[in-house]
């Protein structure tokens, strides 16, 4: 929608809020991602069909409200501590803490089931484009045989579905918690590369979670989310019970040889 029709509906509001407004929606939505360069002035009053004091006046806004700042001789940016605040040294225990694993597992369970159903549901073509397009690069990425990089590849598909859900919390809150999230992807692939035979079955469920969101089915989408992360739950919650059982049976032998000694 263009400035001009925008004030027409909004007639008491200044130019320059309108404007600024446009730009925080695409903030929200995002369309301006944390770190990313916004347009040139001269682009962006056109896009907005405005003058370009009016748009100077809404990005020093923007900026006063630290959602931009500016770069001397190199434009202006989207502030990329934007959710700064969620970074914190929890986050670091977190990461570290065996358990809390499990409990992101289970926190990803509603997350991404949530943001499949709405992707389903109200995901545009360009949406699922972007979503084939980042299920490939998984493909690609394989090929490397590295699971941080086949990590940060899963977490852009499950990025490129939050976005196509159109709810703007859902997007900031995951994109906010990346090196969380990646982290426990990474963990739980090289958890997995014990078990190299369950990786092809993990592909499968992750393309009928593709096919379900592009086919606009959200209740199928839903359940195939949650069948892909129930499966992997359940084959680290056995490994881990393996594990368990692997050191009970050497700490039995240390006791017994100590007894014979």
């Amino acid at each position: 929608m263009s400035i001009a029709r925008i004030q027409k509906s909004v007639k008491q509001a200044k130019l320059s809020d309108v404007i600024l407004a446009q730009l925080e929606s695409m903030i929200l939505e995002g369309s301006l991602k944390p770190g990313q360069k916004l347009p040139a002035e001269r682009e962006l009053a056109k896009q907005f069909d405005v003058s370009r004091p009016s748009l100077r006046e809404a990005i020093q806004k923007l900026e006063a409200k630290n959602l931009v700042t500016r770069r001397q001789g190199g434009g202006t940016y989207v502030n990329d501590q934007l959710l700064g605040g969620l970074s914190d040294p929890l986050f670091a225990l977190l990461a570290n803490n065996n358990e809390s694993q499990f409990d992101l597992l289970e926190f990803r369970h509603g997350i991404e089931g949530m943001s499949a159903y709405y992707a389903a549901m109200r995901g545009t073509q360009a949406d699922f484009d972007e979503i084939q397009r980042k299920h490939d690069d998984i493909g690609n990425v394989q090929l490397e045989a590295d699971y941080r990089l086949e990590a940060e590849a899963v977490f852009e598909f499950s990025l490129a579905i939050c976005a196509a859900s159109h709810n703007a919390v859902i997007l900031h809150l995951v994109r906010s918690m990346a090196p969380l999230i990646v982290d426990n992807i990474e963990k739980n692939l090289t958890i997995l590369a014990k078990r190299p035979d369950v990786f092809s079955q993990i592909s499968d469920y992750r393309t009928r979670l593709m096919s379900a969101i592009i086919s606009g089915k959200p209740q199928i989408a839903w359940g195939a989310s949650h069948r892909h992360l129930a499966f992997i739950e359940e084959i680290l919650l056995k490994m881990s019970q393996e594990h368990s059982r692997m050191e009970r049976s050497m700490r039995r032998m240390k006791r017994t040889t100590g007894d014979n000694n």
